[in-house]
């Protein structure tokens, strides 16, 4: 007797299939992007240099005018560097996506037996190096100026909220990317809305030193609370309120801004 594979079991059976191809693909692509980094790592400036260069240049330039001493200086650029350099990184995402498509690539794919999303996925998924590439050197310079964090596992505890962080923001950047009309065009706005969000923070300067409007703008910048969780994190070794609330941030950003990237980028290919 033939056995039969009911209607609710087949479609669970395609679903589990469908899905471990999914996640395949965009394996795949994101290995694919690896590729392309490895074979043009200038590709991997803002993750590197700006990192170090930023670092540097703030803490001498600010932490004597500031803090009185670089060394004072330290426990607050740190963690805003940290934070800068992931958000930045983000803005690549959004950059390398509309370039792909404009060279036609992701019309290549459309025409392979792939999952659809996994062109999308891959890249996302890849960045995530890079974003721990920033991460990594941060710390690092950081060290050799003489910054020490309150704990090892309070530091990697640290570096991977700024890398959730900064791989969810990265869906806004994808958005922009599948729907401006010119890689120049994401730049300019990515940047545009990226570093006075970063620069009108907590990210450089104690809140209390800035003039009374410009505390509430801080006050209400969702990167003010990213740097203030890494920040206890680093320096105190406690999670406070403001971790909590970077993390609940994070997913609400994934779950608005994932399911409108897709359906923009299944419209566009």
């Amino acid at each position: 007797m033939t056995d039969r594979i009911v209607p609710g079991a087949e479609r669970a059976l395609k679903r589990r299939v469908s899905v471990r191809m999914m996640v395949s693909n965009s394996l795949t692509m994101a290995y694919r992007n690896l590729l392309l980094i490895r074979r043009t790592p200038q590709q991997l400036f803002d993750v590197t240099i700006q990192p170090i260069l930023f670092t540097a240049m703030f803490t001498f330039l600010f932490g004597g005018a500031i803090s009185g001493s670089t060394q004072e200086y330290l426990p607050i650029i740190i963690p805003g560097i940290l934070v800068m350099s992931g958000l930045t990184a983000c803005i690549t995402t959004g950059v390398q996506l509309r370039e792909d498509m404009d060279k036609g690539v992701f019309y290549r794919f459309k025409s392979m037996p792939i999952a659809r999303i996994s062109s999308l996925t891959g890249p996302l998924i890849a960045d995530i190096i890079r974003y721990g590439i920033a991460t990594v050197l941060t710390f690092v310079m950081g060290y050799l100026l003489g910054f020490r964090w309150a704990g090892v596992d309070d530091a990697v505890i640290a570096g991977l909220l700024v890398m959730f962080a900064a791989w969810c923001i990265s869906w806004i950047f994808a958005l922009l990317g599948v729907v401006a009309k010119t890689a120049q065009v994401v730049s300019g706005i990515s940047n545009a809305v990226l570093f006075p969000l970063t620069f009108l923070s907590n990210a450089f300067v104690p809140t209390n030193t800035l003039p009374g409007w410009l505390q509430d703008f801080v006050r209400v910048n969702p990167v003010t609370y990213i740097v203030s969780a890494v920040r206890q994190l680093l320096t105190q070794g406690t999670i406070g309120y403001d971790f909590w609330l970077s993390l609940l941030g994070s997913v609400a950003i994934v779950v608005v801004f994932a399911p409108l990237t897709l359906l923009a980028y299944t419209r566009k290919t």
